[in-house]
């Protein structure tokens, strides 16, 4: 099972995985910990102490990747100031980076399935409105599940070629 390359993408030798979308997103994200980091986030922590207590992570590791993560536009940064002391900063998810929800719920998925936790599943998300699992899904916008033997890539300014004679959608 593979996705389908089409158009100018067909031809393997004539592009590079310079543009691609993949390492764009991976290097927005940084390092493995600044993943963590951005879902510390997605629990509410918006203090730098926070980060540093719940992460088990040092004052430089953390300070190093909330520059990384608002440089990337992921999170901002806004002053705030407790009566006394000094100007210090909270950290928000910016709409760029509640956008990436999906991916961390996919790769939440993932590491339970295929790198489970001796004691079993260790992370449950349920939708707060009915209870129910959530899940990450691949679907077209037709609201088609579409298993991965079902996508072509193609550059957005080309037609779309007869993707049902390859296997495609």
């Amino acid at each position: 099972m593979t996705i389908t390359l089409a158009g100018t993408f067909a031809d393997r030798s004539t592009w590079s995985m310079q543009n691609c979308p993949v390492a764009r997103t991976l290097s927005a994200l940084g390092p493995p910990s600044a993943v963590l980091v951005l879902s510390e986030a997605y629990f509410g922590t918006s203090r730098f102490g926070d980060f540093v207590r719940n992460l088990g992570m040092t004052e430089s590791a953390v300070t190093a990747r909330l520059q990384h993560l608002v440089k990337a536009g992921l999170l901002s940064r806004k002053p705030y100031r407790e009566p006394g002391q000094r100007t210090r900063y909270e950290y928000h998810l910016t709409q760029m980076g509640l956008d990436l929800a999906p991916t961390l719920v996919s790769l939440m998925e993932w590491g339970e399935r295929y790198l489970p936790h001796e004691e079993g599943p260790q992370v449950a998300l349920t939708h707060s409105g009915c209870g129910q699992a959530v899940t990450a899904e691949v679907r077209c916008a037709s609201g088609h599940d579409v298993p991965v033997n079902e996508i072509v890539m193609r550059p957005p300014w080309q037609a779309p070629e007869d993707d049902a004679s390859r296997g495609g959608l």
